[in-house]
């Protein structure tokens, strides 16, 4: 199963779709898993694909090799005459976001790293921050770096922050315990978290234009070892 490694050096690619209703949802995680099940493409290396919990839509986290092999993918014309297509009919927004993982953190007990799968039980928050590309910089110093308070918070088990290529935001993918445990954490009063914390997410605040976020659970997962 795919591994988030700051080592691995791969391309990492968020394919963010939106849906109206939970049927469109279920359309886009069908048509999503025929897509992953017959990948084959230069390049491809895994895709892990998730259903949206709180809110309707889906995620798919997509490792590749290079963004040239990437490009030679979204260029192709199967992908621009019929998926492109098919996911803008079902999809209220799509969002495809091509990124650099910049920074890892994941709870002590969880080991040398991070996977994602369908056979772990991970509630999982992903969140973009948009920013212009003369703050995304600054907005990654914010963030992402070392967090020790956060391994105390009950329910915690790893966050990753990728740098979006073209500079316009900054992706956050974690991985809490349960909903309840991350709501908690979501919706703890301000004065109790560190007093550095604190002035991190006011600066943050300050570096972002807009959010989007959802949370998810991981539903199907291939790589192009099998």
């Amino acid at each position: 199963m795919p591994l988030i490694s700051p080592d691995d050096g791969h391309l990492t690619v968020f394919n963010l779709f939106e849906t109206d209703t939970r049927a469109l949802q279920d359309d886009v995680l069908d048509a999503m898993r025929d897509i992953i099940d017959h990948a084959d493409y230069p390049g491809w290396i895994s895709s892990t694909l998730h259903a949206g919990v709180d809110s309707p839509g889906t995620a798919n986290y997509i490792q590749w090799r290079s963004l040239a092999d990437l490009e030679a993918r979204y260029q192709g014309r199967k992908f621009q005459q019929k998926t492109v297509p098919q996911f803008h009919k079902l999809a209220r927004t799509v969002r495809l976001l091509k990124t650099e993982l910049e920074f890892t953190q994941h709870h002590p007990g969880l080991g040398d790293g991070i996977e994602i799968s369908p056979d772990r039980d991970d509630y999982t928050v992903l969140i973009v921050l948009d920013t212009t590309p003369d703050r995304q910089k600054e907005l990654l110093h914010t963030l992402a770096k070392p967090d020790e308070w956060i391994t105390t918070v009950p329910g915690y088990r790893s966050h990753t922050y990728f740098r979006g290529l073209d500079g316009t935001f900054v992706v956050n993918y974690a991985q809490w315990d349960s909903k309840e445990l991350y709501d908690a954490f979501h919706h703890l009063p301000e004065e109790q978290r560190p007093a550095d914390v604190r002035a991190g997410r006011v600066r943050a605040r300050e570096l972002v234009t807009g959010r989007q976020a959802n949370t998810y659970r991981v539903t199907h997962s291939r790589s192009a070892a099998g």
